[in-house]
């Protein structure tokens, strides 16, 4: 058996809600709350309330969570927006100090938790690779033989001498990536931080954590990308309300989460999108009998703007089957949203989509520009019976992979007067 190098017991954080901010208190202060405790104590006796804290008022991050990771392991965090992943990756990085419980981690740990954390926004880009490579308690001479693979793979070699305070969002994740995975740590832990890259710089990364994993090295992996935990970790544990609900291979780990997510799509908003043009509902209104389903989405923008709606759709086992997009990167040919609340409504034409249950995300992009929002699991959706024959209709504004043809039927977009 490998050695364990993550060691979690018992761990729990708790986060009072509404909490106010106190300062240190002074001689004075411990004095006064023990005079005052038995008149409080009292008061409580009399009201009928005990001495624990209000429901209300707290809220259990993680509540007793307890796993163990071995050297070279690829583990998978997965779980609905709240289930305390992102907590967990915290108090393993020793950002976030656990209210009970231990962990113990055995090696030199790098994490990428959020985009330039641990950047100096006066720093140049340059600066800031050797800043973080002393963090980890790496030499100048060591940094410096990485430092031209770091800039390569970050793509950012003709903005390495300019403050990162000036980097897109983008940038800053693609540097931040790479500086983490090249510096040779220990153990990396990766938040949901891709969901800002394209799909191109999505699959680099995936291909570096692969090659970082054989090397030997130890990766907590957080992702609502299930083809990727899939693929990448052997192992994975689903979080529900700060709780391991379950944990094994990760195939049957993933396929247990999404049949639960199939049988009620959540509205869980991802990614530090500027909310430009936001997703403010999405749902399936009907089906028209003829291999198509009807769905309206209701977009919130605040200025007249041009985007792109795009559909990602996966199966229960998590295998991404088709993607299908209403807009192009001409104009004239995206959807057009007035500013306020506007109605989208289309039909998405699924050809040789076998009979099961989907779900559905949804990206709101200008194209080849930025995103504005990322809705994952917003719908659901199941086909009752085979297509009538199993031809591939090829229709406008078809996109698909695999066996799947997806098409999208022209959208009808109205401006919404009263609708919250």
């Amino acid at each position: 058996m490998s050695e364990s190098v993550i060691q979690v017991e018992g761990v729990s954080k708790i986060y009072h809600i509404g909490a106010r901010l106190r300062r240190f208190p002074s001689l004075r202060d411990r004095i006064m709350e023990g005079l005052a405790a038995p008149l409080n104590h009292l008061r409580r006796f009399a009201s009928g309330r005990d001495n624990r804290e209000d429901d209300d008022t707290v809220l259990w991050a993680l509540k007793d969570v307890s796993f163990e990771v071995r050297r070279g392991e690829v583990l998978g965090l997965i779980g609905m927006n709240g289930a305390g992943k992102s907590t967990l990756l915290k108090v393993l990085s020793k950002i976030t100090e656990p209210t009970g419980g231990r962990v113990r981690v055995r090696g030199r740990l790098a994490s990428l938790l959020e985009i330039g954390t641990g950047f100096h926004p006066e720093l140049t880009g340059r600066e800031n690779i050797y800043l973080n490579g002393a963090i980890l308690g790496m030499k100048r001479a060591e940094v410096a033989r990485k430092f031209d693979e770091i800039v390569a793979f970050a793509e950012i070699e003709r903005f390495v001498d300019t403050p990162v305070k000036r980097y897109s969002s983008g940038m800053y994740m693609r540097l931040a990536f790479s500086v983490a995975a090249h510096l040779d740590p220990e153990i990396l832990l990766v938040d949901e931080v891709l969901a800002v890259g394209d799909s191109r710089f999505q699959k680099k990364c995936l291909g570096k954590m692969g090659d970082v994993q054989k090397t030997g090295r130890t990766i907590v992996f957080v992702s609502h990308n299930m083809s990727a935990v899939q693929a990448l970790c052997g192992r994975a544990l689903l979080l529900r309300a700060g709780r391991i609900a379950l944990s094994g291979p990760s195939d049957s780990v993933v396929t247990a989460y999404l049949a639960e997510s199939a049988g009620r799509a959540r509205f869980e908003r991802t990614g530090p999108f500027p909310k430009r043009v936001a997703i403010v509902a999405a749902r399936v209104t009907s089906t028209d009998g003829s291999d198509a389903v009807v769905f309206r989405v209701f977009l919130r923008s605040d200025a007249r703007r041009h985007c792109s709606l795009d559909l990602r759709i996966l199966d229960i086992r998590g295998t991404p089957v088709g993607f299908a997009s209403l807009g192009t990167f001409e104009p004239d040919q995206m959807v057009h949203v007035m500013p306020g609340e506007n109605e989208v409504q289309f039909s998405l034409v699924v050809e040789r989509l076998g009979v099961g249950d989907y779900l559905v995300s949804l990206d709101v992009t200008h194209p080849g520009v930025e995103y504005f929002d990322r809705v994952e699991n917003c719908l659901s959706f199941s086909v009752a019976r085979p297509p009538r024959d199993g031809a591939i209709r090829v229709l406008e504004q078809a996109w698909g992979y695999g066996a799947v043809q997806l098409s999208l039927r022209g959208a009808q977009v109205r401006r919404c007067q009263n609708e919250k």
